[in-house]
C-alpha cells in the first residue's frame, strides 16, 4: 500500500503549526491519500460529523485538554474508523495497512479503533488523553 507524500505533509503541518484540527484519510486505487481537513477553528463534533457512516476511514486528530492540575496540553489521536456498515473487503484492507500507514506519521500519542460513533464519544477520548 503506497502513502501519497501530501498525507505526511498535511500530518507534518498539524503536528508542527497547528493549523489543523484533524484530517482524514481513504485508501484509493491502493494508495493513502488525504481526504478532508478540518481548520484549527473545528470542533471534535465536527470531525465526527465529517466521518463517513459507511467507508472506513484513517484520522488524525489534534485533542486541546486541561489537565487536573490546570494546564493547557494536547495530544495526537489516531483513529481508524471502521463502521460495521462498511463493505468486509474494506474492512480488511484498511485493518491490514493500519500499522504501515500509522508508522509513516510520526508523532502519534494515541490510537483509537471505533466501530461506530460511541466507541470514540468525547468522554473516551478526553479519558485517554488524560
Amino acid at each position: 500500500m503506497a502513502v501519497d507524500d501530501e498525507c505526511k505533509l498535511k500530518f507534518l503541518e498539524l503536528k508542527a503549526k497547528r493549523i489543523y484540527r484533524f484530517i482524514t484519510y481513504k485508501i484509493e486505487d491502493q494508495q493513502v491519500i488525504v481526504d478532508k481537513i478540518g481548520g484549527s477553528d473545528q470542533t471534535y463534533e465536527d470531525f465526527t460529523n465529517s466521518l463517513p457512516t459507511d467507508e472506513c476511514r484513517y484520522a488524525v486528530f489534534d485533542f486541546d485538554f486541561i489537565t487536573d492540575e490546570n494546564c493547557q496540553k494536547s495530544k495526537i489521536f489516531f483513529i481508524a474508523w471502521s463502521p460495521d456498515t462498511s463493505k468486509v473487503r474494506m474492512k480488511m484492507v484498511y485493518a491490514s495497512s493500519k500499522d504501515r500507514f500509522k508508522r509513516e506519521l510520526d508523532g502519534i500519542q494515541v490510537e483509537l479503533q471505533a466501530t461506530d460513533p460511541s466507541e470514540m464519544s468525547f468522554d473516551i477520548v478526553k479519558s485517554r488523553a488524560i
